[in-house]
């Protein structure tokens, strides 16, 4: 079940040499789906030998300074490839319709129609004209617990360093 599903935010330590990330430090993420769900592991440029193949994306980020410098989403690609393997992931469906609406909101996806589905239940045709590819998302809204969470669990995914910006946690949870 979702709520059971946690993964931690980048811990500013390497995963592979257990050294601590400094501000200012560049490093790599990586998401891998593993039996528990998807994990994010962080390495430091000493240790990273390049992304593993059973990634679903990685990335390469800066270890924000003192002064608290802007974190950085995910790149795309990365956002993509998380978005395509929660189509195979039914438990998810609440953080894949969330993150439908983060890549809708960015322009990287776009609202081709809605339907209903045999049950009733809304579902959402989006085009990525990047991939040239269509996708379903069932529209699985989260009640106010989940969505905390969900969109915690988005945070420490897809952002550098565990917290996004204020107006980009709105934009998520309000559409």
């Amino acid at each position: 079940m979702l709520l059971d599903f946690e993964v931690r935010s980048c811990s500013r330590r390497c995963v592979t040499t257990e050294q601590a990330l400094q501000p200012g430090d560049v490093y790599f993420s990586v998401l891998e789906e593993q039996e528990t769900g998807l994990q994010r592991l962080d390495y430091c440029v000493e240790a990273w030998q390049g992304p593993p193949e059973i990634c679903v994306g990685w990335w390469r980020s800066r270890v924000p300074g003192k002064d608290g410098g802007k974190p950085k989403l995910a790149p795309t690609e990365v956002m993509l490839n998380l978005f395509a393997a929660l189509a195979k992931r039914p438990e998810d469906q609440e953080f894949r319709y969330l993150l439908s609406l983060l890549l809708l909101r960015r322009r990287i996806l776009r609202r081709e129609e809605v339907k209903q589905n045999e049950e009733g239940i809304e579902v959402h045709i989006l085009f990525c004209p990047r991939r040239d590819e269509q996708f379903e998302v069932v529209a699985a809204e989260p009640d106010a617990e989940q969505a905390t969470l969900v969109q915690q669990r988005m945070i420490d995914l897809l952002y550098g360093d565990g917290e996004a910006p204020t107006s980009t946690n709105a934009k998520v949870a309000s559409n």
